[in-house]
Protein backbone atom coordinates (compact mmCIF):
# COMPACT_ATOMS: atom_id res chain seq x y z
CA UNK A 1 0.00 0.00 0.00
CA UNK A 2 3.17 2.06 1.12
CA UNK A 3 4.81 1.61 -2.20
CA UNK A 4 0.97 2.85 -4.24
CA UNK A 5 0.59 5.75 -2.21
CA UNK A 6 3.97 7.06 -2.89
CA UNK A 7 3.67 6.19 -6.72
CA UNK A 8 0.56 8.05 -7.00
CA UNK A 9 1.45 10.93 -4.91
CA UNK A 10 5.07 10.94 -7.76
CA UNK A 11 2.63 11.07 -10.27
CA UNK A 12 0.73 13.85 -8.87
CA UNK A 13 3.92 15.57 -8.46
CA UNK A 14 4.87 14.96 -11.96
CA UNK A 15 1.45 16.37 -13.45
CA UNK A 16 1.91 19.62 -11.22
CA UNK A 17 5.11 20.33 -12.46
CA UNK A 18 4.43 20.29 -15.97
CA UNK A 19 1.19 22.50 -16.08
CA UNK A 20 3.88 25.78 -15.91
CA UNK A 21 4.99 24.55 -19.02
CA UNK A 22 1.56 23.56 -20.81
CA UNK A 23 0.42 26.95 -19.70
CA UNK A 24 3.59 29.29 -21.32
CA UNK A 25 2.62 27.28 -24.63
CA UNK A 26 -1.12 27.99 -24.49
CA UNK A 27 0.17 31.61 -23.88
CA UNK A 28 2.62 31.29 -27.06
CA UNK A 29 0.24 29.87 -29.37
CA UNK A 30 -2.54 32.53 -28.11
CA UNK A 31 -0.59 35.36 -30.05
CA UNK A 32 3.10 35.99 -28.27
CA UNK A 33 5.19 35.79 -31.49
CA UNK A 34 8.47 37.49 -32.68
CA UNK A 35 5.90 40.19 -34.60
CA UNK A 36 2.56 41.25 -32.07
CA UNK A 37 -0.29 44.79 -32.11
CA UNK A 38 -0.82 46.76 -29.22
CA UNK A 39 1.70 45.57 -27.07
CA UNK A 40 4.73 43.12 -26.79
CA UNK A 41 2.57 40.41 -25.65
CA UNK A 42 -0.15 41.63 -27.91
CA UNK A 43 -2.17 39.49 -30.54
CA UNK A 44 0.69 37.63 -33.58
CA UNK A 45 0.85 39.33 -36.83
CA UNK A 46 -1.00 36.98 -39.31
CA UNK A 47 1.02 35.77 -42.56
CA UNK A 48 0.16 38.03 -45.01
CA UNK A 49 -0.04 40.81 -42.91
CA UNK A 50 1.20 44.37 -44.67
CA UNK A 51 3.43 46.05 -42.65
CA UNK A 52 3.08 50.34 -43.29
CA UNK A 53 6.30 52.73 -41.71
CA UNK A 54 6.61 56.50 -42.45
CA UNK A 55 9.89 58.68 -42.54
CA UNK A 56 11.03 60.34 -38.72
CA UNK A 57 13.37 63.03 -39.93
CA UNK A 58 15.42 62.56 -42.74
CA UNK A 59 16.98 60.04 -45.10
CA UNK A 60 20.45 60.13 -46.28
CA UNK A 61 22.56 58.81 -48.67
CA UNK A 62 26.04 60.19 -48.25
CA UNK A 63 29.80 59.50 -49.41
CA UNK A 64 31.41 57.97 -46.45
CA UNK A 65 32.51 60.35 -43.67
CA UNK A 66 31.14 63.52 -45.35
CA UNK A 67 27.52 65.04 -45.53
CA UNK A 68 28.22 64.98 -49.50
CA UNK A 69 24.92 63.62 -51.66
CA UNK A 70 21.50 63.06 -51.36
CA UNK A 71 18.69 64.11 -48.15
CA UNK A 72 15.43 63.32 -49.12
CA UNK A 73 12.50 64.53 -46.18
CA UNK A 74 10.09 61.90 -47.19
CA UNK A 75 10.15 58.13 -47.30
CA UNK A 76 7.69 55.07 -46.60
CA UNK A 77 7.79 51.35 -47.00
CA UNK A 78 5.54 48.55 -46.66
CA UNK A 79 6.46 44.89 -45.95
CA UNK A 80 4.39 41.22 -46.24
CA UNK A 81 4.99 39.56 -43.38
CA UNK A 82 5.97 35.48 -44.38
CA UNK A 83 6.85 33.84 -42.03
CA UNK A 84 6.14 34.95 -37.47
CA UNK A 85 7.35 32.32 -35.38
CA UNK A 86 7.06 32.46 -31.11
CA UNK A 87 8.77 34.72 -29.96
CA UNK A 88 12.88 35.11 -29.40
CA UNK A 89 13.14 33.37 -32.92
CA UNK A 90 13.31 34.92 -36.35
CA UNK A 91 10.13 36.48 -38.54
CA UNK A 92 10.38 36.71 -42.37
CA UNK A 93 8.90 39.68 -44.34
CA UNK A 94 8.88 40.70 -48.06
CA UNK A 95 9.99 44.45 -48.62
CA UNK A 96 7.28 44.75 -51.32
CA UNK A 97 7.70 48.85 -51.31
CA UNK A 98 9.73 51.76 -50.98
CA UNK A 99 9.18 55.30 -51.90
CA UNK A 100 11.53 58.42 -51.50
CA UNK A 101 10.68 62.07 -52.30
CA UNK A 102 11.22 65.34 -51.68
CA UNK A 103 15.52 65.28 -51.85
CA UNK A 104 17.76 67.49 -52.82
CA UNK A 105 21.80 66.68 -53.67
CA UNK A 106 24.62 68.79 -52.13
CA UNK A 107 28.66 68.29 -52.55
CA UNK A 108 28.54 66.39 -55.63
CA UNK A 109 30.65 67.73 -58.46
CA UNK A 110 28.31 69.26 -61.41
CA UNK A 111 24.88 68.35 -59.24
CA UNK A 112 21.84 70.14 -59.46
CA UNK A 113 19.15 68.31 -58.15
CA UNK A 114 17.37 65.14 -57.66
CA UNK A 115 15.05 64.25 -60.28
CA UNK A 116 14.62 60.38 -58.72
CA UNK A 117 15.44 58.23 -56.44
CA UNK A 118 14.42 54.29 -56.69
CA UNK A 119 14.28 51.24 -55.06
CA UNK A 120 14.55 48.75 -57.63
CA UNK A 121 14.27 44.57 -57.78
CA UNK A 122 11.32 44.21 -55.53
CA UNK A 123 10.54 42.21 -53.34
CA UNK A 124 13.59 41.69 -51.28
CA UNK A 125 13.65 38.89 -48.56
CA UNK A 126 13.62 40.65 -44.86
CA UNK A 127 14.39 38.84 -41.69
CA UNK A 128 13.63 40.41 -38.13
CA UNK A 129 15.46 38.43 -34.84
CA UNK A 130 13.51 38.50 -32.15
CA UNK A 131 15.51 38.24 -29.37
CA UNK A 132 18.43 40.81 -30.84
CA UNK A 133 16.30 42.74 -32.59
CA UNK A 134 18.45 42.64 -35.94
CA UNK A 135 16.93 43.54 -38.93
CA UNK A 136 18.35 42.13 -42.61
CA UNK A 137 17.08 43.14 -46.14
CA UNK A 138 18.78 40.83 -48.13
CA UNK A 139 20.44 42.05 -51.90
CA UNK A 140 19.36 45.52 -52.24
CA UNK A 141 19.46 48.39 -55.22
CA UNK A 142 18.74 51.95 -55.43
CA UNK A 143 18.97 54.26 -58.59
CA UNK A 144 19.39 57.40 -58.13
CA UNK A 145 19.28 59.62 -60.83
CA UNK A 146 20.56 63.26 -60.41
CA UNK A 147 20.34 66.78 -62.42
CA UNK A 148 23.93 67.73 -63.52
CA UNK A 149 25.11 71.11 -65.99
CA UNK A 150 25.20 68.16 -68.77
CA UNK A 151 21.89 66.78 -68.57
CA UNK A 152 20.93 63.81 -66.43
CA UNK A 153 23.53 61.24 -64.44
CA UNK A 154 22.27 57.64 -63.22
CA UNK A 155 24.35 55.74 -60.26
CA UNK A 156 22.97 52.64 -59.17
CA UNK A 157 24.28 51.13 -56.52
CA UNK A 158 23.78 47.70 -54.12
CA UNK A 159 24.22 46.18 -51.13
CA UNK A 160 24.39 42.33 -50.28
CA UNK A 161 23.07 43.35 -47.02
CA UNK A 162 21.61 46.40 -45.10
CA UNK A 163 20.82 45.91 -41.41
CA UNK A 164 18.72 47.78 -39.00
CA UNK A 165 17.56 47.65 -35.55
CA UNK A 166 13.78 47.43 -34.38
CA UNK A 167 12.43 49.23 -31.35
CA UNK A 168 9.35 48.76 -29.28
CA UNK A 169 10.23 52.60 -28.22
CA UNK A 170 8.11 54.46 -30.76
CA UNK A 171 7.60 51.10 -32.90
CA UNK A 172 10.38 52.12 -35.15
CA UNK A 173 13.68 50.58 -37.89
CA UNK A 174 16.68 52.23 -37.56
CA UNK A 175 19.47 52.41 -40.24
CA UNK A 176 23.06 53.64 -39.82
CA UNK A 177 26.24 53.77 -42.03
CA UNK A 178 24.74 51.76 -44.42
CA UNK A 179 27.34 51.25 -47.25
CA UNK A 180 25.90 50.68 -50.84
CA UNK A 181 28.56 50.18 -53.28
CA UNK A 182 28.07 51.82 -57.14
CA UNK A 183 27.10 49.04 -59.31
CA UNK A 184 26.69 50.74 -62.56
CA UNK A 185 26.95 54.07 -63.82
CA UNK A 186 29.43 56.85 -65.45
CA UNK A 187 32.40 57.58 -63.71
CA UNK A 188 31.11 60.87 -62.55
CA UNK A 189 29.10 58.91 -60.02
CA UNK A 190 30.32 58.41 -56.34
CA UNK A 191 32.02 55.16 -55.58
CA UNK A 192 30.01 54.20 -52.62
CA UNK A 193 26.89 55.58 -50.37
CA UNK A 194 26.24 55.43 -46.68
CA UNK A 195 22.79 54.69 -45.97
CA UNK A 196 20.89 56.52 -42.84
CA UNK A 197 17.21 56.65 -41.78
CA UNK A 198 14.67 56.02 -39.09
CA UNK A 199 11.51 54.57 -40.13
CA UNK A 200 8.06 54.83 -37.51
CA UNK A 201 5.60 53.95 -36.36
CA UNK A 202 5.62 50.48 -38.15
CA UNK A 203 1.99 49.73 -38.33
CA UNK A 204 -0.34 46.60 -39.81
CA UNK A 205 -2.77 47.51 -42.57
CA UNK A 206 -4.25 44.28 -42.04
CA UNK A 207 -6.06 44.98 -39.03
CA UNK A 208 -8.51 47.86 -39.07
CA UNK A 209 -7.18 50.33 -36.18
CA UNK A 210 -3.54 49.78 -37.67
CA UNK A 211 -2.22 49.07 -34.51
CA UNK A 212 1.56 49.32 -34.13
CA UNK A 213 3.88 45.94 -34.56
CA UNK A 214 6.01 45.10 -31.66
CA UNK A 215 8.94 43.34 -32.01
CA UNK A 216 9.66 40.47 -29.21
Amino acid sequence: MRKYLLAVTAAWLGLLATIPAVAASAATAAGHSVLTTGSATGPAVKRGAILKAGLKGTATFFAPGTKNGVTCRSSSFTDRVTKNPPAGRVATEALTGQTFGHCSVSGVSGAKNVQNVAVIGLPYRTTVNGSTKQIVLFKAKTKVTLGTILGSLTCTYSAAEVKGTASNVGQVNKFAGQVFTLSSGSGACPRKGSFTATFGPVTDLSVKSHPHVYVN
